[in-house]
């Protein structure tokens, strides 16, 4: 039976999805914790600001304290400060969106970005996530700088990512998934079609200096229309020339530190 520091967080990160607040009953029935239970966690997280109800007795949602953690933490680690600008450069540059993830232990996780695309489509998920390995360029990226058989640990940990929730052509095999990340690590970088999301595609490449392990990714995502095979295959130098220097200027964040 889980503890009450897993059950905590279980709630915690089930509430960070469900922004129109959810009721005690479908929260409790979501995550299989006792009604009682449930009820006595959200009075915990409500009385330490955590957690809020839309009216008396109404359905809960998370404060805006769990951001304000993650940006004071983000904030303090100066890697917004020191990838922004390249960020921001390697966006106005592709005209589509480019992110960065951090690793962190066993997960990738995207913590800043910014947006290209001034007009048309906009891709733009959100921030804070976790990646999902099997089905992103930054997965793969990440899983290039391994050995295949670490990267099969990593999504055989996390799952698959289904093609019906994500995009069609999203890997479900080992052979499929190793496809991808062998083409990466012969091309520098990793692209993908249509495997995260239906209509969209993106390329990404490894943060990593020589000789220690890779400490993020950096991306670039749009839709197909704009973003095709032979645009991707321009904007490689250019993507792998952005991860180099974020690399090389990694040494002046806390953060970025704790991976080497």
């Amino acid at each position: 039976m889980p503890g009450v520091t897993e059950r905590t967080m279980a709630v915690l990160e089930f509430l960070a999805t469900q922004m129109e607040g959810t009721p005690l009953a479908l929260i409790s029935d979501q995550l299989e914790i006792p009604r009682s239970a449930c009820h006595r966690l959200l009075v915990d997280l409500k009385q330490c600001g955590y957690v809020r109800q839309l009216r008396e007795h109404g359905d809960y949602v998370l404060t805006t304290k769990m951001v304000g953690l993650g940006l004071s933490y983000l904030a303090t680690s100066g890697i917004v400060d020191i990838a922004q600008t390249m960020l921001d450069r390697l966006a106005e540059g592709s005209g589509e969106l480019v992110r960065l993830a951090i690793v962190d232990g066993d997960r990738l996780t995207w913590v800043a970005k910014s947006q290209g695309a001034l007009k048309g489509l906009r891709y733009d998920p959100d921030m804070g996530m976790d990646t999902i390995l099997s089905c992103s360029a930054t997965g793969h990226a990440w899983m290039m700088t391994m050995s295949d058989e670490r990267a099969l640990e990593l999504v055989t940990r996390q799952g698959f990512g289904s093609p019906k929730q994500y995009g069609p052509k999203a890997p479900t095999t080992v052979d499929g998934l190793l496809k991808f990340v062998h083409a990466a690590r012969e091309r520098g970088y990793a692209t993908i079609n249509e495997v995260f999301a239906p209509g969209m595609t993106a390329m990404a490449a490894p943060v990593q200096r020589r000789g220690y392990p890779a400490i993020g990714v950096i991306s670039i995502a749009g839709p197909l229309v704009r973003l095709t095979e032979k645009r991707m295959e321009a904007l490689g130098p250019t993507l792998v020339a952005a991860a180099s220097e974020l690399a090389a200027a990694s040494l002046a964040s806390p953060l970025f530190a704790r991976v080497r």
